[in-house]
This record gives structure tokens, C-alpha cells and sequence, in this order.
């Protein structure tokens, strides 16, 4: 039985690791977690609240790195961060079902949306370091990380990529798209952890075992990302999409 349980927590921090890593950089490593949970018997809800367990520690670990190089517009990020809260709690206490099959569709579409704009990258010469939020642009951005709040408290998984899209439409770089999206999950993970929580859907060992490799990748990832910049990320970013859109489609 100890012998199980190592080997289930040794494979958990491998796959967290790598998980972590693209987390940070890109998004989509709930896609392998989630499955890896599951895999090893937890029932699917039970996985999803473990899961939120290596998000948040994965993104404790990114918004430290990231404030210390100070590439983190914590003006925009507090900004994004209020709606997506309120978003966070009723999406994780949300009680509708969805087809399976149909989400995956859903998500694979959104999914080759951000790769596509990625690809063209339209808004490189108007690219700047910190948003210039009037009063248009605010209201734009408090409607949007609502729904990614909405969409990150239920199911978590892509939602790196819906942050990716909503902030590379206003010109910031990569590197501070990155910083804002690991400050907003973390804070809205905390809110859908403790729903979980509440609801007795959280295995601890399991997720500890996994947060250790994602807060791990995530620190690689963080660094990575500050000291080779937009162009290589955008890179990381297409692989990343291109591969887990393939996977939706045809699993």
C-alpha cells in the first residue's frame, strides 16, 4: 500500500512538473493533471478541487518570481482579478452539467482562436509595457475576466488561454500577459479551492504530491519566460495550443 502510494505521488510530481511549465507559459496543463487524477481513481469532481490544489501553490510560487524581476502590472492585474472572483465562486458552485463532448469542441475552437491570433499577432506595433485603461477599455476588461472567472471556477482547464486572448487584444507582451494571468488564477483559485473544500471534493496527499511538481515547473517556466521574452513564449504558446486543440478534437 506504501509502495502504491509513493509511486502514485512520484508520477503525480512528474506530470505536475510539466504541467507547471506550460501552466506558466501558455496554459492547457489541466488537461494532463485532470486525467492523471482520474486515472488514478478519484471520482472527476474530486479531481477537479484536488487539481485547484497545484494551481494555487503552482501560482504562488509564478507571481513571487515574476513581482521580484518586476514585470508584474499589478495595477492591471488587481484590476482583472475583482471580477474574475465573483466569476470564480459561481462557476465552482455551478450544478449544470454540460456535454462532455461538446465542451471539448468548445474548448478546442477557443483554443485554435488563440493560436491563430497568436500566429498573426496584430497588435505588435501598438505593444506597450502597461495599458492605457480608459473608460471603455476598464469596462472591456471587467466583462471579460468575469466570464473567464465564471469559466476558470468550473472547470479550470484552458482558461490560461481565454486570459492569453483577452489580454493580448490590448497590446501587452507576453511576458506581462504571463505575469497578470498567474496573479488572477491564483487569487480566483483560492476561492473555487475552498468551494471545493466545502463540499469535501479535495484529496490532499494527491494534490500535494502534484503541487510540488507544478510549483516546480512553474518556477522553471517563470524564469524562462522573463529572460527570453515575447517572441519565445509566443513559440511555446503555438506548440502548446496547437498540440492539447488536436487532442480535443480526435480523443
Amino acid at each position: 500500500m506504501a509502495d502504491t502510494q509513493i509511486m502514485q505521488a512520484g508520477l503525480l510530481a512528474a506530470i505536475g512538473l510539466l504541467a507547471g511549465f506550460v501552466n506558466v507559459l501558455a496554459g492547457g496543463g489541466s488537461l494532463l493533471t485532470l486525467p492523471a487524477l482520474i486515472f488514478l481513481g478519484l471520482p472527476a469532481a474530486t479531481a477537479n478541487g484536488t487539481n485547484r490544489i497545484a494551481i494555487l501553490i503552482q501560482n504562488i510560487f509564478a507571481v513571487g518570481s515574476f513581482r521580484r524581476h518586476r514585470v508584474l502590472p499589478l495595477r492591471l492585474a488587481l484590476l482583472c482579478t475583482a471580477p474574475a472572483l465573483l466569476g470564480s465562486y459561481l462557476g465552482a458552485n455551478l450544478a449544470v452539467t454540460i456535454d462532455e463532448r461538446l465542451f471539448q469542441r468548445l474548448l478546442a475552437g477557443i483554443m485554435l482562436g488563440v493560436l491563430l491570433f497568436n500566429m498573426l499577432d496584430p497588435m505588435k506595433r501598438w505593444r506597450r509595457e502597461e495599458l492605457l485603461l480608459s473608460r471603455w477599455r476598464i469596462v472591456a476588461l471587467l466583462l471579460c475576466f468575469f466570464g473567464i472567472g465564471i469559466y476558470g471556477g468550473f472547470v479550470q482547464a484552458g482558461v490560461g488561454f481565454l486570459i492569453i486572448t483577452a489580454l493580448l487584444i490590448h497590446g501587452l507582451d507576453l511576458v506581462r500577459v504571463n505575469a497578470v494571468k498567474v496573479f488572477v488564477i491564483c487569487i480566483f483559485t483560492l476561492i473555487a479551492l475552498m468551494v471545493f473544500i466545502r463540499h469535501g471534493q479535495v484529496n490532499y496527499g494527491l494534490g500535494l504530491a502534484l503541487a510540488a511538481g507544478n510549483a516546480i515547473g512553474g518556477f522553471i517556466a517563470t524564469r524562462m519566460a522573463i529572460s527570453k521574452g515575447h517572441d519565445w513564449i509566443k513559440k511555446v504558446v503555438s506548440v502548446t495550443v496547437l498540440v492539447f486543440a488536436i487532442k480535443l478534437l480526435f480523443s
